[in-house]
């Protein structure tokens, strides 16, 4: 495994981080057995960056990862998240009432905090991040109450999700922000006209999250979803039109992976390092064999040409549909 600097700090992390949501929920039924089994080996291969949150399974991801964690303390750079709050009409047993609401006042920073400790089984958080940017808290407001968790010794650092310029400018303000979480990959680059600048600006690194397209950039998906279980069956891009459209995308970058002697995922994680030594993507796995395959792409060296050639198949192929739901889309980039 190769190793980036989180900037600003001394915190070497696998290139290569693991997010743990789907372990617990959104892609498919959970088998705790075999996600244990990808946690303990992305250990012995070195990748040391893990994603959680509290609202992934409604806690049950945090306890999960939490259990290795505990007996691999110094192994782990840890980050989870808050924010986000089930509706107290939710019933775990029928999902269809499972609804959230965004909360990030500052009585509830602590208390959320103080959950994820429980659930985790540690004493402090490696890196904090606001799940989402609350349109009705300034963001001063919720900072100032993470920025108290550090000096409390709960936290190490702070980090935002999909938070715009603006945002990104008057958290920093009240306290370092040390990561920035948003969606980026071949399929979504939005981020690159003014977050990422913003974020080289004011020496945050940024933590690419879907850098595999939730999927589909991994080029194993052939038709769109349709389990009851899997969240993407409700997103505007993974409709059957817009599926087989943005599919186009993936399947000549298979091409290019295969004179490569690759795959499209590792071409697609290659070309996201290849964008910048403070650029450290999250892909999510509950699989060794993927998990492995992710890893490996730290090692792939794309020559200028090839970079070029990955870029301009996704300057020239205009992906259709929204990422989220219209009404997720509101709590982005705010």
């Amino acid at each position: 495994m190769k190793y980036r600097k989180l900037v600003n700090t001394e915190e070497q992390l696998s290139a290569i981080g693991l997010g743990c949501m789907g372990m617990s929920f959104a892609y498919g039924p959970r088998d705790d057995k075999h996600s244990t089994e990808t946690l303990e080996h992305a250990l012995e291969i070195g990748l040391n960056f893990w994603d959680t949150a509290d609202m992934y399974g409604i806690g049950h991801n945090e306890e999960l990862v939490g259990k290795v964690v505990q007996k691999n303390r110094d192994k782990v750079f840890l980050a989870t998240k808050f924010g986000f709050r089930v509706d107290d009409a939710f019933d775990p047993k029928d999902m269809k009432t499972y609804k959230t609401y965004f909360d990030s006042r500052p009585e509830y920073v602590k208390q959320a905090c103080e959950a994820s400790l429980k659930r985790l089984g540690i004493d402090t958080i490696d890196l904090y991040y606001s799940h989402r940017v609350d349109p009705n808290v300034p963001i001063e407001e919720t900072v100032g109450a993470m920025a108290e968790l550090v000096k409390e010794g709960k936290v190490r650092y702070l980090g935002l999700s999909e938070a715009s310029p603006s945002s990104l400018r008057k958290a920093n303000a009240v306290h370092q922000i040390t990561a920035l979480q948003s969606e980026y990959s071949l399929f979504t680059r939005d981020v690159e006209a003014e977050i990422l600048p913003t974020c080289r600006e004011l020496g945050i690194t940024f933590i690419p999250y879907s850098p595999l397209g939730r999927g589909m950039l991994t080029g194993t998906i052939k038709e769109a979803p349709k389990g009851d279980d899997d969240f993407r069956r409700g997103l505007p891009r993974f409709q059957e039109e817009a599926f087989l459209e943005n599919k186009k995308l993936v399947d000549k970058l298979e091409e290019i992976a295969t004179k490569k002697s690759t795959t499209a995922a590792q071409l697609a994680l290659a070309w996201l390092l290849a964008q910048g030594e403070d650029i450290i993507p999250i892909p999510g796995t509950k699989k060794i064999k993927y998990l492995d395959e992710n890893a490996a792409s730290v090692d792939i060296e794309l020559s200028a040409q090839e970079l070029k050639e990955i870029t301009t198949l996704s300057d020239n192929i205009k992906v259709l549909g929204d990422r989220y739901s219209e009404g997720a889309m509101k709590l982005v980039n705010n």
